[in-house]
């Protein structure tokens, strides 16, 4: 036992590898799944639609839930028409596009868009490290050096995460706080290390960069959440992105027990933050909370979110880009159109997106989805903001371009169909 985790620990890459390879294998096998295998649902038409509920700013919190929706202070329905901004889940440790403008300017940026809710992504790295962060990644935002006047303490990770925060809420946005991965970097690969909340199965310690428990896992998000506990436009946190687990083999009534343990302790710091929980399968699948919905001790604070990319999730399920509407809109109400047609509880689709330039099948997907979020009225978060990943690569789901302003929004077909499912203007 001990030879075998020497050896793990001389030859980390040669056993991600190895992980990897059987990760691959196992998904092939076990999330193999027909497409034409359709459970019966209501039909979906557009006479389906339970009401039109308009994307705006004029909330009142705290809010809660009933049924499908989530409701303000005077009963008043919220209909989520969120923005992901991310950065601090990735190897820079802080939003993008720091360098190049300041966050109150991004934060208005994102409402004039049309927005009225940004998902902001951290890594439990930026949480457990800490790091100090350089003004290289923040030259647009300097004036957080000088917040830090008289104090020895160096700028870190955690402190712009807030700063930027405070921007977006100072805004008007409402902000939910993402867990999106462990070790910050890019999200979602096959690392075996950050599958899950947790990473504590035999060998993790010595395999992955940054191992953790469930405990730890939980501990961060209390030192995350706890400045923000007084903001009221903070709407809660959505627990963990895109679940799979260890060879592919989650289980959603696990999942669920963690997500009830994570919010019970949130809900202890504020009883007024709304609890996002995500589905297994990379967030396609929440199925299980028909018969195992997760259940707080204070009504009223759970939201679904699943995400919805053209590729549909792990292993060699059949690709949302080759399908047809009927086809999608089942698999959808399968996957979580239900707890909205059968007045559950709400869903946030948290995640999706397609590039500037969409190939046939980026068309197919997107045309599907949103027929199908109208149809829904869903409340929805669009991937992303970003004009690039932290390896400077272009992001092509992006709608702004290297300025980070108004004159660089990328003035294409997602602005277009994302203001009509807000029923907001269209951005000129």
């Amino acid at each position: 036992m001990h030879a075998l985790i020497h050896w793990i620990r001389r030859n980390r890459r040669a056993s991600l590898v190895l992980v990897t390879t059987i990760v691959i294998l196992l998904h092939t096998e076990l999330w193999k799944w027909d497409g034409d295998e359709m459970d019966t649902m209501p039909p979906i038409t557009a006479t389906t639609v339970i009401h039109s509920t308009p994307a705006t700013l004029n909330f009142t919190p705290p809010f809660h839930t009933e049924g499908r929706h989530i409701l303000d202070a005077k009963g008043i329905p919220l209909k989520l028409a969120s923005l992901n901004w991310y950065g601090a889940s990735d190897t820079d440790y802080v939003p993008g596009g720091l360098e190049v403008q300041h966050r109150d300017t991004i934060a208005a940026l994102i409402r004039d868009l049309g927005f009225n809710s940004v998902r902001l992504p951290y890594a439990d790295e930026i949480v457990i490290k800490n790091p100090i962060i350089g003004p290289s990644v923040i030259a647009a935002n300097l004036d957080l050096f000088s917040n830090k006047s008289g104090n020895d303490e160096p700028l870190r990770a955690l402190d712009v995460f807030h700063a930027v925060v405070e921007s977006l809420t100072a805004a008007g946005l409402l902000v939910i706080v993402n867990n999106h991965i462990t070790q910050a970097t890019w999200c979602c690969g096959m690392n075996p290390c950050d599958l899950s909340w947790k990473n504590d199965w035999f060998g993790a310690d010595a395999l992955c960069t940054v191992s953790q428990t469930e405990a730890r896992w939980i501990r961060n998000w209390e030192t995350v959440m706890a400045p923000l506990v007084s903001n009221p436009l903070v709407l809660g946190a959505d627990l963990r992105n895109e679940v799979r687990g260890l060879w592919g083999t989650m289980h959603w009534g696990e999942w669920a027990d963690a997500a009830e343990r994570a919010s019970e302790r949130l809900l202890a710091m504020n009883p007024d933050w709304l609890m996002f929980v995500e589905g297994i399968s990379s967030a396609n699948d929440l199925s299980g909370a028909r018969t195992r919905p997760v259940q707080l001790s204070i009504p009223g604070r759970v939201v679904y979110s699943a995400h919805v990319y053209k590729w549909s999730g792990w292993g060699s399920l059949r690709p949302f880009a080759s399908r047809t509407y009927e086809d999608f809109a089942t698999t959808m109400w399968k996957n979580w159109g239900y707890l909205l047609t059968e007045e559950i509880a709400p869903v946030w689709v948290g995640e999706f997106g397609t590039p500037e330039t969409p190939s046939e099948g980026d068309q197919n997907y997107w045309r599907h989805l949103m027929r199908y979020l109208e149809v829904m009225d869903a409340s929805w978060g669009y991937w992303a903001l970003n004009a690039r990943k932290a390896t400077r690569e272009w992001e092509s789901y992006g709608l702004v371009g290297d300025e980070w302003d108004w004159a660089s929004v990328r003035r294409d077909y997602r602005l277009t169909d994302l203001a009509c499912l807000g029923r907001r203007e269209e951005i000129e």
